[in-house]
């Protein structure tokens, strides 16, 4: 009798061990087709370039809403970005030897300069009141509307400008940071991010690695099955140079990691689109600055847009050893969420094709 109760017991465990087994199983493979089906893209480009920026586009245009802890960080990021932009400011004037439109400035200088020297003030959105006052005074000044106008000598963030024309509105005890904002906000990406956003019931997986040299030797922890790669560049960056070493062009940069990427073997079957980003700015400079002094096979009109649009264009292609396929490219304002979607419609197009191609291919 105990043998049979011990052998009734060793039955229904079997079983039950085989139907958890069976459920791994189901669910491993659930998780396989999911991979499977899954398109990969790899936003790409060095610092600065727009990559974390079309991210949070992605999440703004498919739906996606940022939780109020999220909302709570970028706050701080702007109250930083605004802060520590407004000290550089302030920094760039006396190097520049830049007098002071205004004299009584230099006490508002001292005191937004001399915020958190020892590190330990927490900013939150009543510290950040505390500065508003002066950092409106100093903004209003021709001091630093010259030291700003003159940026491209040293490093500044493409956002500043707008944080403080709108500084009497984010410097209110109860701001809560609008969309426009977010996307502005400044923080440089470390290590691997990776968001998945279901478009259209097909799930993808957007991957934003950090940018800057330093964050670069993460990258190839990223290519395996990848079904796109968008190349980010800042279009507006032909007379600036790298943060990292100060003398190196910052467009060049741009292009020679393009160069690396588009000629590399393990991408034959992956689509890279290249977005040139940030026409916004560029459009802008191409009014002040001449591209030619800076770059001295460009022949053309330096003022004229669609001359530098061509130009730069032509400078990524060049780059490109294979030339049996078309190189796609869309000119891009990252911060603008219908130029973000229209582009991104005719992306997608493309990207779907490929991720369809691969999976007939495995």
């Amino acid at each position: 009798m105990a043998d049979l109760f011990l052998s009734c017991c060793g039955n229904e465990l079997e079983k039950a061990q085989k139907n958890h087994s069976r459920e791994i199983d189901r669910k491993l493979n659930r998780d396989r087709l999911t991979f499977r089906r899954t398109v990969r893209v790899l936003l790409l480009g060095a610092g600065e370039s727009g990559k974390s920026t079309f991210l949070k586009q992605m999440r703004i245009i498919h739906g996606q809403e940022f939780d109020d802890e999220q909302i709570r960080e970028y706050r701080n990021v702007i109250y930083n970005n605004i802060l520590k932009g407004m000290r550089v400011l302030i920094d760039a004037r006396q190097k520049l030897h830049i007098p002071w439109g205004d004299e009584s400035c230099a006490k508002d200088a001292t005191k937004v300069f001399d915020f958190n020297a020892n590190g330990v003030l927490k900013l939150d959105s009543a510290v950040f009141c505390d500065y508003v006052d002066s950092l409106k005074k100093l903004w209003s000044d021709s001091g630093i509307r010259t030291a700003f106008d003159r940026r491209r000598e040293y490093q500044l963030g493409d956002s500043l400008k707008y944080f403080l024309d709108n500084v009497a509105r984010i410097g209110t005890i109860n701001y809560i940071p609008s969309k426009q904002d977010i996307l502005l906000a400044r923080k440089a990406t470390k290590g691997i991010i990776e968001h998945q956003i279901m478009i259209k019931g097909v799930p993808f997986m957007f991957i934003d690695v950090g940018g800057q040299r330093s964050q670069r030797q993460k990258w190839f922890q990223c290519f395996e099955g990848i079904t796109s790669i968008l190349f980010l560049a800042s279009a507006s960056e032909f007379d600036q140079v790298l943060m990292e070493d100060r003398k190196t062009n910052r467009l060049v940069e741009s292009c020679n990691i393009f160069e690396t990427i588009i000629n590399n073997r393990s991408f034959a079957l992956v689509s890279i689109i290249l977005f040139l980003n940030k026409m916004d700015l560029l459009a802008d400079k191409v009014k002040q600055v001449n591209i030619a002094d800076y770059f001295t096979d460009f022949h053309g009109n330096p003022h004229n847009l669609d001359d530098v649009k061509r130009f730069l264009c032509n400078m990524f292609d060049s780059r490109r050893r294979e030339r049996s396929k078309p190189l796609f490219h869309h000119f891009t304002t990252a911060i603008d969420t219908e130029n973000i979607k229209h582009v991104f419609q005719d992306v997608k197009d493309t990207i779907l094709h490929d991720n369809l191609r691969s999976l007939m291919l495995q």
